[in-house]
């Protein structure tokens, strides 16, 4: 094995491949900071590519894209709030809750060092692993896989927030829009109300950017001013590489998780994200803190996710189970090299094997320290007027959302998604929950299919499944004697409020109506649900079941509660209504007349800019974005009426 390990380094240390290696780091960085685009796009970028190249450069280059993005992604988590992937959703709550307290320098510390060492964990436990892998995989069997799932749901849903009731019917909202489109075990589609955009359900990009990114710029451009209200320090670095040393367990721990979690084919980075922030929370004395800009909680959510990129390839090149979009497309590269991934690759091809855990450990270290370089720099936008930043991360977040499909549908669903996100927040319902939900989705209806095929309902008294269902009770259990003594003995209790630290706040009347939406989602669902399939009605009825009850429970509360304060947001739905507003003028008439006046409006009445400062700098927004459309090899969107371009 050693010998292996060796030769691959050699290989890779060659300067055609170390050059096309750091090539590909730097796409994936700044697609990483591209809210929406992420890894998927660089590695599409790249992809023609690869074919002027030999196997090992071309998979060297596209590993140095993927490995890298969980590291740039902070970037955008921590200074804009919205999650440069879905699995740094964990990094915009608190991150960007210290951003707004002027220490964005120190979060982007902690978040780029944890990167670098959960990709280096992940190395590490991967070169002593991989002769032993497949067997580990493959001892989890499908009951075992589906707890796992739950435990990530569950973590997601009691650990933001102050309301489990709303945690988890968030949850439940994020399970039921994952079972839009095709069912995984029968021949039918669900809930798509005739349209063919629903048929392949929601796109993950999509549910992330408009529930995340698309709520904070609407609060951001409400509110006015820059991110922080403070003075950035740009030796504020130091402060973040302390953090990260008396964190420094933590971060070893979370990466750990992380790998385990890539190892379980289709879970990968979401999951095992909040399982490490979980960890965080329990393992921390003062949870006070939480959701209002914990740094512990960066540290193990960077360390968990970045772990889980170079162990997602051991579902991917053992069992041809991709861990996500970027995988499936290094697979289909190996395949287009002649590699064809089975157990028989660790014996066969072991120096490729190696070359992967190289590439990764090499970008881990080189990328995060490129990052942790400029960090003082990029932390002085927080002072920039946020209207000038959202005109063209607006801009770069529609053209995230249209690479889903390349139709109109992904720009409505970007905007109305928006509007739901923004719904929640106001509401006090947490969104992370649903975003959780909504990746989970598709591998739990898979998992619990499987396992009432195989095992019929024995399977909930299996060891394994009792042993991963403690882990959800007992801590429930005890949390609530806790809250009960703290009731009975008249002392408050503490809460982690993420939606709170991130802009939100309890407004009563959204809170009703997200309540009564909810419901009325729920009842619809389970009404549309009886015409499916038996088995396609399986998995749905677990997430509108308990939907309806703990929505209409919220209904009775908002309306014992209820007091009349809509009036405090109306700025706020002034500029959603801009924005769908933007959507259907795109639809109409093209995204060149719309786009020009939306910038004009942002930059010129948002952001007070002067005009022909207005003007040159919205003009180089529009080249980029006609430019970036031209790089991901996509059509702007054209009117459906007439088309003004």
């Amino acid at each position: 094995m050693f010998e292996h390990a060796m030769s691959a380094l050699s290989d890779l240390f060659e300067p055609m491949r170390l050059l096309v290696l750091f090539g590909g780091m730097l796409v994936g960085m700044v697609f990483g900071m591209l809210p929406g685009l992420g890894g998927v796009a660089a590695v599409s970028i790249l992809l023609p590519f690869i074919y002027y190249l030999d196997d090992y450069s071309g998979l060297a280059m596209l590993l140095g894209a993927v490995s890298i993005v969980y590291t740039s992604d902070t970037i955008t988590s921590v200074l804009l709030g919205a999650p440069g992937s879905p699995a740094s959703a964990p990094t915009a709550i608190e991150g960007y809750a210290l951003a707004k307290k002027g220490r964005a320098a120190r979060a982007l510390g902690v978040g780029f060092l944890a990167s670098m060492v959960g990709g280096l964990v992940g190395a590490t436990v991967l070169f002593v692993a991989i002769p032993v892998a497949g067997p580990i995989v493959l001892l989890l069997s499908t009951p075992e896989l589906f707890m796992f799932a739950v435990v990530g749901l569950v973590f997601a849903s009691s650990m933001i927030g102050e309301n489990l009731a709303k945690g988890l019917a968030a949850a439940c909202l994020g399970l039921f829009l994952g079972a839009v489109g095709p069912a995984q075990a029968a021949a039918d589609f669900r809930f798509t109300f005739g349209q063919v955009y629903l048929l392949d359900g929601f796109s993950l990009t999509i549910v992330a950017l408009g529930m995340f990114g698309v709520a904070e710029v609407i609060t951001m451009l409400s509110v006015g001013g820059g991110i922080s209200g403070e003075a950035m320090k740009v030796a504020g670095w130091k402060d973040g590489f302390r953090d990260f040393w008396v964190n420094k367990w933590l971060v070893i721990r979370s990466a750990i998780i992380g790998v385990f979690g890539g190892f379980v084919p289709a879970v990968g980075a979401s999951a095992s994200t909040w399982v490490a922030y979980g960890h965080a929370i329990r393992s921390t004395k003062d949870k006070s803190q939480f959701g209002k800009g914990e740094i512990r909680g960066i540290a193990a959510a960077e360390g968990a996710n970045n772990a889980t990129v170079i162990s997602d390839l051991v579902p991917t090149v053992l069992f041809s189970v991709p861990g996500g979009p970027a995988a499936a497309i290094f697979l289909g590269a190996l395949f287009s090299f002649g590699y064809y991934p089975g157990p028989r690759m660790i014996t066969e091809h072991p120096d490729l094997m190696f070359l992967m855990v190289w590439s990764v450990a090499l970008t881990s270290v080189v990328g995060a320290a490129i990052c942790f370089a400029i960090s003082p720099a990029l932390a002085k936008l927080t002072r920039i007027p946020f209207g000038i930043i959202a005109a063209p991360l607006i801009l770069i977040m529609v053209i995230g959302a249209y690479q889903s499909t390349s139709t109109m549908g992904d720009i409505f669903m970007l905007f109305a998604l928006g509007a739901l996100g923004w719904v929640m927040k106001h509401a006090d319902w947490p969104r992370a929950p649903a975003l959780v939900g909504f990746v989970l989705a598709k591998p739990m209806e898979q998992y619990f299919w499987l396992t009432n095929q195989i095992h019929g309902w024995s399977w909930v008294t299996r060891p394994g499944v009792l042993i991963i269902a403690s882990v959800i009770i007992i801590p429930l259990v005890l949390g609530g004697i806790r809250k009960y003594r703290a009731r009975k003995d008249a002392v408050p209790v503490a809460d982690a409020n993420a939606e709170k630290a991130m802009g939100g706040g309890h407004n009563h009347s959204v809170g009703l109506f997200m309540a009564v939406l909810a419901s009325f989602a729920f009842v619809y669902g389970a009404w549309e649900m009886m015409g499916f399939n038996p088995a396609s009605r399986l998995f749905p009825s677990l997430a509108i079941g308990p939907g309806i009850g703990l929505s209409l429970w919220l209904v009775y509360r908002g309306l014992r509660e209820y007091r009349p304060d809509l009036g405090r947001d109306a700025s706020e739905l002034t500029i959603l209504a801009a924005l769908i507003f933007y959507g259907v003028a795109v639809w109409a008439i093209g995204i060149t007349v719309p786009t020009a006046l939306l910038l004009a409006w942002m930059l010129l009445i948002r952001a007070k800019m002067r005009l022909w400062t207005g003007l040159i700098y919205g003009t180089v927004i529009f080249v980029f974005i006609q430019v970036l459309f031209g790089l991901l090899r996509g059509d702007a969107p054209i009117g459906a009426l007439f088309n003004i371009g």
